[in-house]
């Protein structure tokens, strides 16, 4: 899943990608209101941390431009205050929780996976395809029973590719929702990391579940039907 952090301070903004990060989001972050609003309106996120006090435009602003979009992305304010009318304020905008700095990367983790978590139903959070496991509250992939170990990337590779299981995925659509902004389109980083997710799936000669189609990108199935 796929985070922005928007946010002026560069420490706040290294310290939340390392950590989300290490939790297993892909992170992508903006220093000043303007690019954050841009990133928001243009990129494919699940969810926006988006500070308050912001250089040219400001969270309020930002969260404004957001939401003018009709763009239902989930969004934590971050500020220094504490009036309930800011507070007040930011709900009223469409923010869907708010947290005061300084505050507990732990709490913060927990407002971020029950935001995740709304619209999904209980029985979605376990994905089967044939003897493919993903459990999404555990971050944990298994094929027929033994536990999957990938790197961050392969893991945030897979998850986009169970999210839309049965579809042909386009090289230009992971490269939006799996790579950030900065990857070079013309690398082969794709290639490599579907050939080493294969090799992972298929120990023991197991059955193919992703399948390439030529000029048109990859698709995570029992089978490989156009």
């Amino acid at each position: 899943m796929k985070i922005l952090i928007i946010d002026d301070e560069i420490n706040i903004i290294e310290f939340l990608k390392k950590s989300l990060t290490a939790e297993f989001f892909l992170v992508e972050t903006a220093t000043d209101g303007e690019r954050g609003a841009f990133l928001a309106r243009t990129g494919n996120y699940d969810l926006i941390i988006l500070d308050n006090s912001l250089p040219k435009l400001s969270g309020v602003e930002v969260l404004k431009e957001i939401r003018k979009e009709k763009n239902h992305i989930p969004v934590i304010m971050l500020t220094v205050k504490s009036e309930i009318q800011d507070k007040q304020e930011a709900f009223n905008l469409g923010a869907d929780d708010y947290l005061t700095k300084p505050f507990l990367l732990e709490e913060l983790l927990i407002r971020i996976k029950a935001l995740l978590r709304r619209p999904q139903k209980i029985e979605t959070l376990i994905t089967r395809i044939g003897d493919l496991t993903f459990n999404l509250g555990a971050k944990c992939f298994k094929r027929g029973g033994q536990e999957i170990y990938l790197t961050r990337r392969e893991y945030c590779l897979l998850e986009y590719l169970v999210q839309r299981r049965d579809e042909v995925v386009s090289r230009g659509e992971i490269l939006e929702n799996v790579w950030d902004y900065n990857a070079d389109p013309f690398s082969n980083s794709i290639e490599t990391h579907i050939t080493s997710l294969r090799k992972k799936l298929n120990i023991g000669n197991k059955q193919e579940l992703i399948h390439t189609f030529s000029g048109r990108g990859y698709k995570l199935a029992l089978k490989k039907r156009n």
